[in-house]
């Protein structure tokens, strides 16, 4: 006669882990496909839920994505926050250095944040335009807060428009870096720093 083996029981996930799981999925599907040939259903497939559940989080699939879009800007934001009194050129060491770790570990995110402008959507649009304004204030005001950069503030349009040009080059590198794995992490974290410090630099 066979032994009574304890039945497995799968622990409930609390309402901000089955969050964390569904946005997880989402980024997934969102970085490998356009926004019109991801479907709600797949995403509750997946994850193992139902759809009333997963409407339940997210109404709308436009909702759905905009919230992918939302905790990646937020998760980059939060790795990459300046450090007070850490000079500048120490500051894009360090926060690259970061950043490009974030691009390997958590490629489907990167990916699915940077489709969002082609989503047609305009709440998507919007919040990844949001996004993208985020950094750029981070950046500068690290720029404003460095006595070797703090003069450049008073050229503030041609430096926004150089930063937010720097955050176009870093993307296209970074997405060109996951898909060939070359060149090392580190050659790739000196030219973009080399490439911001050209720009904003005299």
């Amino acid at each position: 006669m066979a032994a009574n083996r304890p039945e497995r029981t799968r622990r409930r996930l609390s309402t901000e882990e089955r969050r964390e799981q569904l946005l997880g999925v989402g980024a997934r599907l969102f970085a490998r496909n356009p926004y019109d040939e991801v479907w709600i259903e797949q995403v509750a497939e997946i994850a193992g839920v139902s759809r009333g559940l997963l409407y339940h989080y997210f109404p709308t699939k436009r909702d759905f994505f905009a919230a992918v879009v939302e905790r990646e800007s937020a998760r980059m934001l939060r790795l990459t926050a300046a450090e007070p009194g850490l000079p500048v050129r120490e500051q894009l060491a360090v926060g690259l250095g970061v950043f490009l770790d974030y691009v390997r570990e958590h490629a489907e995110g990167f990916r699915a944040f940077h489709r969002a402008e082609a989503a047609g959507d305009p709440k998507v649009r919007e919040v990844y335009r949001a996004g993208l304004a985020a950094q750029e204030r981070q950046i500068l005001a690290a720029l404003a807060a460095d006595p070797e950069t703090a003069c450049l503030a008073d050229g503030l349009p041609a430096l926004r428009l150089a930063v937010r040009g720097w955050l176009a080059f870093l993307v296209a590198v970074c997405l060109e870096w996951l898909d060939t794995g070359r060149p090392g992490r580190d050659e790739v974290r000196d030219l973009c720093a080399r490439a911001l410090l050209g720009a904003v630099l005299p």
